[in-house]
C-alpha cells in the first residue's frame, strides 16, 4: 500500500508540475574537497529532488581488447555494493517509490535518480554506495553479461543499427568513437571481473565526475550533505591521456545486403565537437537543411515532392571530442540510388545558394522558442545543467542562447554550409536488397552530380 501511494504521489506531482518557464533555474557551483563538482538549481514546488551524474567513464576510455568494458561496469552499479544485494537495493527503491538507473556512452556514463524530499538521506547514502563501493558480483556479471549480449545480436539484425554501426565504422577507424558502446558478443563474453574491478576503480573517482541536483533542496544542505556522505569517496589521479583527435575515414560506399523491402541509408562524413565556435551556425544551417521536420529541404525535396521516403532527417551530433554529419533515411530498394542522389543535390544547392530570410527567421524563431522545452521537468534541468558543465558552457549559457541564434546571418549560414556539409568525403552506407537497389556507379553516391 505504501509503495502504490509514493507512486500515486509521484505521478500527480509530475502531471501537474508548471511550465519550466514560469521558474527560475538560479543554478549554483561549487566544487568539493574530493573534486566533485556540484550543480544544484532550488525549485520547492515538489516535494522531490532529482539527481544527474556524470562521468568521464565511457567507452573511449576502456582497452582497446575490451570491448563493452565501460558500458557493462555502468550497467552493475546497481547490482550490488558492500552493503546491499542487487535484491536489497531493488527492494530500497521499491519501497522509496524512487528511480535510479545508469547508462554508458562512447564520453561518459551516467547516474540518475529521483526520490521523494523525505527519503533525501536513505537515497544519498545509497548513491554513495553505488559510486564508491560496487563490488560487482560474479553471478550478477554473468547475467548482465547475457543480457548484452542478447542486445548485440538483437541490434544485428535491426537495418538501422546496422547502418549506424557501418558508417561510424567508416568514420571513426581505429577509434573507440566507432565501435559500439556495447561492443562485440565476443568482446563482452573476454570481460571478467578483475577487469571490471580495474576500470571501476580508476575512472569512478570524484574528481571525474559532475553531480546535477534539482528539486526541493538548497545549494549549502547538498555541499554539507555531499561532504559528509561521499566523504569516503577519494579523489583519483589526474588523467595524462591526451584528448582523442581521431582522423576521419575517406569518402566511402559501403553495401550491406538484406532481404529487405526498405533500403536503410546514411550519408554523411564528419562533423564538429560541441565546443566548436561554429557550433550554433551549423545547427542553424541544418534545421533548415533536414532537422526541421516537414519544414526542412530534405523532407520537402525526397517526401513531399518525390514520395521517396516517409522519414528522412540531417543532424550533427556534437561531443565533446568529436562530431558527426549523418542524413539518415529508409526508401524502397529500387528508389535508393535516386532518393541519395536528391539528397546530395541538397548538400549541393544549400552550399552554393544559401538559404533565404524566410527560412533563416522560422529556423530561429524555432530553436529559441523550443528552448524552454529542455528544462520543463526536473529531470531535464539535472540532466541539462550536468551537460552544461561537461562540455564548460557556463551557468548562463540559458540566458545567453536566445542572443547567440538570434546573431546568426544568412552569411553565417552559408559559410558554415560551404565549410562543414563536404559532398567529396560523404559516406554513403546502404542495407537493402542489393540487387533490387542496384546501386552500381559512383554516379549513384551523388559523386556525379
Amino acid at each position: 500500500m505504501k509503495k502504490f501511494i509514493t507512486v500515486s504521489v509521484l505521478l500527480i506531482a509530475v502531471l501537474c508540475m508548471p511550465p519550466w518557464s514560469e521558474a527560475r533555474l538560479s543554478p549554483r557551483r561549487s566544487v568539493l574537497e574530493n573534486g566533485l563538482v556540484l550543480l544544484t538549481s532550488e525549485q520547492k514546488a515538489l516535494p522531490m529532488v532529482t539527481f544527474s551524474l556524470l562521468i568521464e567513464a565511457g567507452s573511449r576510455d576502456e582497452p582497446s581488447d575490451h570491448e563493452g568494458l565501460a558500458n557493462l561496469a555502468a550497467r552493475l552499479l546497481t547490482y550490488g555494493t558492500r552493503s546491499r544485494t542487487a535484491l536489497q537495493i531493488s527492494d530500497t527503491l521499491d519501497f522509496l517509490g524512487a528511480t535510479l538507473s545508469t547508462g554508458c556512452s562512447e564520453e561518459a556514463a551516467t547516474v540518475s535518480m529521483t526520490l521523494l524530499r523525505k527519503d533525501l538521506d536513505t537515497g544519498l547514502q545509497l548513491l554513495a554506495e553505488v559510486l564508491a563501493g560496487s563490488v560487482f558480483p560474479a553471478e550478477e556479471i554473468d547475467r548482465q553479461k547475457q543480457s548484452v549480449m542478447a542486445s548485440i545480436r538483437a541490434k544485428e539484425e535491426e537495418p538501422g543499427q546496422i547502418a549506424e554501426s557501418k558508417f561510424m565504422e567508416a568514420l571513426f577507424l581505429k577509434s573507440p568513437y566507432g565501435r559500439p558502446v556495447e561492443g562485440t558478443a565476443d568482446s563482452v563474453k573476454r570481460i571478467d571481473r578483475a577487469s571490471l574491478l580495474e576500470f571501476y576503480q580508476r575512472y569512478y573517482r570524484p574528481n571525474r565526475a559532475v553531480l546535477a541536483v534539482v528539486g526541493d533542496v538548497s545549494h549549502q544542505e547538498m555541499v554539507e550533505r555531499l561532504a559528509k556522505v561521499f566523504r569516503p569517496w577519494e579523489k583519483g589521479s589526474p588523467s595524462m591521456a591526451p584528448n582523442p583527435l581521431p582522423s576521419p575515414g575517406s569518402a566511402n560506399f559501403i553495401r550491406v545486403n538484406k532481404d529487405l523491402t526498405q533500403a536503410n541509408i546514411i550519408i554523411g562524413h564528419e562533423g564538429v565537437p560541441r565546443s566548436h565556435p561554429d557550433y550554433y551556425a551549423i545547427q542553424v544551417m541544418n534545421y533548415i537543411l533536414g532537422s526541421g521536420g516537414f519544414s526542412s529541404r530534405l523532407m520537402d525535396s525526397i517526401r513531399n515532392e518525390r514520395g521517396l521516403a516517409y522519414s528522412i532527417y540531417s543532424l550533427f551530433a556534437a561531443e565533446k571530442y568529436v562530431g558527426s554529419f549523418q542524413i539518415a533515411m529508409q526508401t524502397k530498394n529500387e528508389s535508393a540510388g535516386e532518393a541519395i542522389r536528391v539528397a546530395v543535390e541538397e548538400i549541393r544547392r544549400i552550399r552554393e545558394q544559401g538559404v533565404t530570410q524566410e527560412e533563416l527567421q522560422a529556423a530561429k524563431d524555432y530553436l529559441i522558442g523550443s528552448f524552454p522545452l529542455r528544462l520543463d521537468t526536473n529531470r531535464r534541468v539535472a540532466n541539462f545543467l550536468s551537460q552544461v558543465e561537461f562540455f564548460g558552457l557556463g551557468l548562463d549559457y540559458p540566458e545567453r542562447y536566445p542572443d547567440i541564434i538570434r546573431g546568426i546571418s544568412r552569411e553565417d549560414v552559408l559559410r558554415a554550409a560551404r565549410r562543414y556539409l563536404q559532398p567529396e568525403k560523404l559516406i554513403v552506407v546502404v542495407v537493402a536488397d542489393q540487387a533490387k537497389a542496384a546501386l552500381k556507379t559512383p554516379l549513384d553516391t551523388g559523386k556525379g552530380l
